[in-house]
């Protein structure tokens, strides 16, 4: 299991500001999924009521695994693509940098990589080709509105994870009973998933599970930002890994040098074993 290191910081989630966004607020009780009673404080008339400390624990936990997993240099993509999250989802990931899906799951996007790896390279090669003046004067006007069309068309769809080389080691998901369809993919691929459940959603096909409100724009907030910081904060320890990496390779480059300087000085010359005869006077 990936664990915290020493020098890795996050701010612990704090109750009064996760009741103040309101992720306490589950969702009406005749529209409740059993297996979502282990979070699940009370009823309060035909409401449930969210245990706010699993919420912090969840949040906490799964933030804590972002920053190990992305330190150690893999990736994972924010996925939300219903109303109130879909601006939210692409605010945070952008802020920090992150892949995130916003429009609508991609079907296929983890299960038929080699199609959308197809997809990707073609929408960086057409962006590539119209942000060059030499490139673009090449093609009639007719070819660059052709060119443009299919060029948002791809944008649309892959924009926000137009920087991905390989599928995500981990999903980000808000809302995780309206994009069943990503979290079977993932399943099916082995690909760890993070998500705000709520109280209608099934909590046991989650990873990190965070039961929260994921209908209100507080709580969904909250919680990304929240997430997206700990993407940040893994970023930098993969930064740090880097360069230490680095400079351990420079390290060594450096002894293996000195080595071979002092190996070459320590060795004697060889000298030819048979000598040469002296000439003839004429």
């Amino acid at each position: 299991m990936l664990r915290r290191g020493k020098e890795d910081f996050m701010k612990p989630v704090d109750l009064k500001t996760l009741l103040e966004a309101g992720c306490h607020f589950g969702h009406k009780v005749n529209k409740w999924n059993p297996r979502a009673s282990s979070f699940i404080y009370k009823a309060v008339g035909d409401t449930h009521i969210i245990d706010l400390t699993k919420t912090k624990e969840g949040l906490e936990v799964a933030a804590d695994f972002i920053i190990q997993l992305v330190g150690s240099g893999k990736e994972i993509v924010f996925v939300g693509t219903k109303r109130q999250a879909s601006s939210l989802v692409k605010e945070q990931a952008e802020r920090v940098g992150a892949p995130y899906l916003n429009r609508r799951w991609i079907g296929g996007f983890v299960t038929n990589w080699f199609e959308v790896k197809k997809n990707l390279e073609k929408l960086n090669t057409l962006k590539k080709q119209r942000n060059d003046k030499s490139v673009i004067t090449q093609y009639t006007k007719r070819e660059r509105l052709l060119m443009d069309r299919e060029m948002q068309k791809l944008d649309g769809n892959y924009g926000g994870v137009a920087m991905i080389t390989e599928p995500p080691a981990a999903i980000v998901i808000v809302d995780t009973k309206k994009e069943i369809t990503a979290v079977r993919e993932a399943k099916q691929k082995g690909i760890i998933l993070v998500g705000i459940v709520d109280t209608n959603s099934n909590p046991d096909i989650i990873d990190y599970v965070i039961p929260a409100n994921d209908d209100a724009v507080g709580s969904i907030t909250l919680i990304l930002s929240y997430l997206a910081d700990a993407y940040a904060e893994g970023k930098k320890k993969a930064q740090r890994n880097q360069e230490q990496k680095e400079k351990e390779m420079k390290k060594q480059k450096s002894i293996t040098t000195d080595q071979d300087t002092k190996a070459t000085k320590s060795s004697p010359e060889k000298k030819d074993s048979k000598k040469e005869k002296p000439k003839l006077a004429h």
